[in-house]
């Protein structure tokens, strides 16, 4: 059995169903995404019908989801990408996205590794860390910063190795490895990078090209409305 752990997906369903076929995924393989599933990209509503409809597949939370959430209980406001998303989905599909959005993890752990989407504090366990720097916020990367000297990956602790989304590490089009012990998946596929995954149990990265940079394109339609 194989497992596809798949970094930020932000909507691109089309880059997404590609990278399904190019793992080459048995049909009960289960699919893993690191959070940020929507925003910026145009296939938010099948995203979304993706993961609901799915069994072999889940994701954990990411920041995006966060931000839907908080939005959504008013403490605080939707940024730009939230709103399109809200606006795509209209009010029964949004409804229905934030109660799936709502009892989702902050972590998984697998017999392999260890999957959040943002950063990590050394010498705390991964139940007690923050909630905004596991997730990856602006002001938990700012505690990390203000705290710690060295990058979060450099210091990361645990057993297994961690599977992250949330940032693009080398922005190069590729996965992020730091000495087999911090993998980042994000790649920028909702900006014309690829979409990309890794492969379990043999930690192998998989990616498809993007079609083009939706994110940019989406503000303009946005701005011209």
């Amino acid at each position: 059995m194989q497992t596809l752990v798949v970094g930020d997906i932000h909507g691109c369903f089309d880059e997404f169903q590609e990278l399904l076929s190019k793992a080459g995924l048995a049909e009960t393989d289960p699919i893993v995404a690191v959070g940020d599933i929507l925003d910026r990209g145009p296939g938010a509503i099948q995203v979304l019908e993706f993961f609901q409809t799915h069994p072999n597949a889940r994701t954990i939370m990411g920041n995006h989801e966060r931000s839907h959430l908080r939005g959504s209980q008013g403490k605080s406001e939707l940024a730009l990408s939230q709103l399109i998303t809200r606006e795509v989905l209209g009010e029964k599909r949004y409804l229905s996205a934030l109660q799936m959005m709502q009892p989702l993890p902050l972590f998984l752990e697998l017999p392999e590794a260890m999957i959040f989407h943002g950063f990590f504090e050394p010498g705390v366990s991964i139940g007690k860390q923050m909630e905004t720097v596991i997730i990856g916020t602006m002001s938990g990367e700012t505690y990390l910063k203000k705290n710690y000297s060295s990058p979060w990956y450099e210091l990361y602790d645990c057993e297994k190795p961690a599977l992250v989304g949330h940032r693009d590490y080398l922005d190069s089009g590729e996965g992020f490895n730091y000495k087999d012990r911090v993998f980042g998946l994000d790649t920028g596929a909702y900006r014309g990078g690829p979409l990309t995954g890794l492969l379990l149990p043999e930690f192998r990265f998989v990616s498809v090209p993007s079609r083009e940079n939706y994110w940019a394109k989406a503000k303009k339609e946005w701005m011209l409305q």
